[in-house]
């Protein structure tokens, strides 16, 4: 069921959903949160699809904020709401409201927003492109005790990967961190299997994929060894080789769907390793409202002390044999260099006398 709703506001709406409810024979409002999806028009269709892929395990009220851009200064001075109620089969198990804002209502999202929250219900709000730098002081943020962004949708991933730990507040999280949730499970069960010293770590994965630095800032971070960050042609992460007292630990990943897991004194073993879509990613978010703390200190290790350490501490154990090649080649020179200087103190008081 659909309705439309021109240059309406937020108390119609909600008439509308009560309406609605009644209409296809569910009066009683069976959500569990409020999903607040902010998006340009260009990205609306796909975050609204992996949204109600996701309420089938999270019934949530779906809110598509949508602001649109006003190309002359007499439609900026217009504030307009326009609205889409979408209830029953048309909003899987939930209820979908698309909100499109023009003129000034589109600097009050939140005025907008806010009465139509679930009542007593957790607020998740989720940007799938054009995340603001802090999230928890955005209006719309200020709401919602989950804030969801997604780094490897933004221009330079890389740096706004930083910028996100210089501005986290505990509620914060990023679907570049969901991705490589598998992974972490992976690497720490192959760890439980044996007993041994991690010596260092190397992930390879695509260029400009934050997912790559944020699995490799946690291996520093946890197992406080030196990691290095290889490039690959991907698709996403490949690789990720732990050097250990007992041998080598390497998952392998080459084609983005089935992964190889080789541990020093056992067969290999083939491991699904998929890479999930984005309704697989939200309802994993969706699951725990509460801060992700190890997202956090991953997030805070900071992607200079991983250069530094990729840069300085790694290559020294790789050139250690070299270095003790120089050293003996130095010791030989030097217990070799005064066996000449004895002669020559020898024949000085012979030339001298042949000279008097």
């Amino acid at each position: 069921m659909k309705t439309d709703l021109t240059d309406t506001t937020s108390s119609k709406i909600n008439k509308a959903l009560v309406l609605g409810r009644r209409a296809i024979g569910t009066p009683a409002v069976g959500m569990v949160l409020t999903l607040v999806i902010v998006t340009d028009e260009e990205n609306a269709y796909d975050a609204l699809k992996a949204a109600n892929e996701a309420s089938r395990e999270h019934p949530s009220r779906t809110l598509v904020v949508i602001k649109r851009v006003s190309r002359s200064p007499r439609d900026r001075s217009k504030a307009r709401l326009d609205a889409e109620v979408r209830l029953g089969a048309d909003a899987s198990t939930g209820e979908t409201v698309v909100l499109r804002l023009y003129g000034e209502v589109v600097d009050h999202a939140q005025s907008v927003v806010l009465p139509l929250l679930l009542p007593d219900a957790p607020v998740v709000v989720w940007w799938p492109v054009n995340a603001p730098t802090d999230p928890a002081n955005d209006p719309l943020g200020a709401l919602a005790q989950r804030r969801v962004t997604d780094t490897y949708a933004a221009e330079q991933p890389i740096q706004e990967l930083t910028a996100r730990a210089d501005t986290y507040t505990p509620g914060d999280t990023d679907l570049s961190w969901t991705r490589i949730t598998p992974w972490r499970s992976m690497l720490a069960a192959a760890l439980d299997q044996v007993v041994c010293e991690v010596t260092s770590a190397e992930v390879e994965g695509e260029e400009f994929n934050p997912s790559v630095e944020l699995l490799a800032m946690w291996l520093a971070e946890r197992l406080k060894v030196p990691v290095r960050r290889s490039k690959s042609a991907g698709p996403g992460l490949t690789s990720v080789r732990m050097e250990t007292s007992s041998g080598p630990i390497v998952l392998d990943r080459p084609d983005g769907s089935l992964a190889t897991l080789s541990i020093q004194g056992q067969p290999d073993r083939g491991v699904a390793l998929k890479r999930r879509d984005t309704a697989e990613l939200i309802a994993e978010e969706l699951r725990r409202l509460d801060p992700d703390d190890t997202y956090a200190t991953a997030l805070k290790f900071g992607l200079e002390r991983l250069d530094e350490q990729a840069a300085t501490v790694a290559p020294e154990q790789v050139d250690e044999p070299v270095a003790e090649a120089v050293t003996e080649a130095v010791v030989v020179v030097e217990s070799a260099a005064p066996a000449p200087a004895k002669p020559a103190a020898k024949k000085a008081p012979a030339k001298k006398a042949a000279a008097k």
